[in-house]
């Protein structure tokens, strides 16, 4: 059982580590250290959700119905291009919008919205949580149960970590300049995630 968690809590930690849209809109938000703790929140909640599914034996339905992964793919591209669109577009503005100071929160129920959005719409998440760790666990049986739980407290924790130690970059980010170089970097791994899906296919 030990050994089961161990690997559980590790391999979560492995695959979440890749910089993605979700990762970015964390870091992001605690650099401007707004609402982190419901960003925190919703990204580890989502991934408790999908690794007990995966966990559960939901990650079958990719080699039930095929085209599952295929549609995921697609709506996964238009995703990341979009965003990255947008993040460019930010870039463009320059960084003076971008820079954290009291009173510029955005709403909570907009960051939760868009939070959900880069979660549930990117189809890495299902194929890291659901499919990945639902096979993976299956090698720890009668185990399961230990390995599922680690790998969401390994999502918990590095969510935690990322969004609360962002905090310590700011002075960096207190210069607009830095923030516009932020968004044009999240804007190109958006669109180098999206080519991926689009020639790894």
């Amino acid at each position: 059982m030990v050994e089961a968690a161990i690997h559980g809590y590790l391999t979560a930690l492995s695959l979440i580590l890749a910089i993605g849209a979700q990762n970015a809109f964390v870091l992001r938000q605690g650099l401007r250290r707004e609402h982190v703790g419901a960003v925190v929140a919703v990204c580890a909640g989502s991934d408790a959700v999908l690794i007990a599914a995966g966990v559960g034996g939901f990650g079958a339905m990719s080699r039930i119905a095929p085209w599952l992964g295929e549609a995921m793919r697609w709506a996964g591209v238009a995703f990341l291009l979009v965003y990255g669109a947008l993040r460019f577009r930010a870039a463009a503005r320059g960084g003076e919008a971008l820079k954290p100071a009291p009173g510029a929160a955005a709403p909570l129920a907009t960051v939760l919205a868009t939070c959900l959005v880069l979660t549930w719409a990117n189809p890495h998440v299902y194929l890291d949580t659901v499919v990945l760790l639902g096979s993976i666990s299956a090698q720890y049986a009668p185990h399961g149960l230990a390995f599922g739980v680690a790998a969401m407290l390994g999502s918990l924790s590095f969510f935690a970590a990322l969004g609360y130690g962002a905090r310590f970059l700011a002075p960096l980010f207190a210069r607009p300049r830095a923030w516009v170089w932020l968004e044009i970097g999240v804007g190109l791994t958006m669109w180098v995630l999206a080519a991926g899906l689009v020639f790894t296919g």
